[in-house]
């Protein structure tokens, strides 16, 4: 059996099975993109990069804290981007296909434009919990990439304001860093403080955390009712338990390049 190398596209055999959960997802990508009017399944190594995400998540431990995520790149149409890798779907306001890039994912419009994840801030633990993306152009204006919570106390989110990221994780207070385009995420482990990475670098923030907002993760946007929306363009997005975000940012990453060199 081939050894995955990070970095590195590994083609396979066609006798080796692929793993059950990425099977189960290309299958329902495929089926969407059937439904959506798109003709043919994914490309070999489209599939490839899919099996050797899962499994390098699996491998490293942060498969099982991925409790809501859709990989906005890859599928053949916006229907199987939006078909969920864990969790339940997102609910898709205002998106259309045009919006959408198999390689580096789907566009805001920074107006009108969001999607609700259907997972509830307070789903996990207070003290125990991360967000992520992935921002493939650079964000120009000001509002939350993802967010649970608004402004208010017990907010969880990543926001672009003031030309800088900005960081909430069950708390109002934030924290700013410079402007990145690639994996962006917090994950927090302790009442006392979270970490954000960005950048490839990975910082301890010390904020001390509340109880986490019930509002649904909101992408492009602070909430369903807010008038302020992102214009990035995201390939991924996680939401879920605590976990370590140098691992699952080398497997995005990896992931989104494969797809580069992948789809035509």
């Amino acid at each position: 059996m081939p050894t995955y190398v990070p970095g590195k596209v590994v083609f396979r055999k066609t006798w080796q099975p692929m793993d059950t959960d990425a099977a189960a997802y290309i299958a329902a990508v495929e089926a969407a993109d059937t439904a959506a009017g798109s003709p043919g399944g994914l490309e070999e190594r489209t599939k490839i990069a899919i099996d050797n995400f899962v499994l390098g998540c699996k491998a490293d431990g942060v498969w099982n804290a991925i409790k809501a995520s859709c990989i906005l790149a890859g599928a053949r149409t916006l229907s199987g981007a939006l078909v969920p890798l864990a969790g339940t779907a997102p609910t898709n306001f205002n998106f259309v296909s045009g919006d959408y890039d198999r390689k580096t994912g789907l566009l805001g419009n920074g107006s009108t434009k969001y999607l609700n994840s259907n997972r509830a801030g307070s789903a996990d633990n207070q003290n125990a919990h991360h967000v992520a993306v992935y921002a493939s152009t650079a964000i120009a204006n000001n509002s939350a990439v993802i967010n649970s919570g608004g402004t208010g106390s017990g907010a969880t989110s990543i926001e672009y304001f003031n030309s800088a990221i900005s960081f909430r994780s069950s708390s109002a207070g934030t924290a700013f860093a410079a402007s990145p385009t690639g994996f962006v995420g917090l994950s927090r482990v302790a009442a006392s403080a979270y970490t954000r990475r960005f950048s490839g670098s990975s910082a301890s923030v010390a904020t001390t955390s509340s109880a986490k907002s019930s509002s649904n993760y909101i992408v492009y946007t602070w909430s369903e009712t807010n008038t302020t929306y992102s214009n990035a363009r995201l390939a991924f997005y996680s939401i879920g338990e605590s976990l370590d975000l140098a691992l699952l940012d080398a497997r995005v990453t990896d992931l989104i390049n494969a797809f580069g060199a992948a789809i035509p």
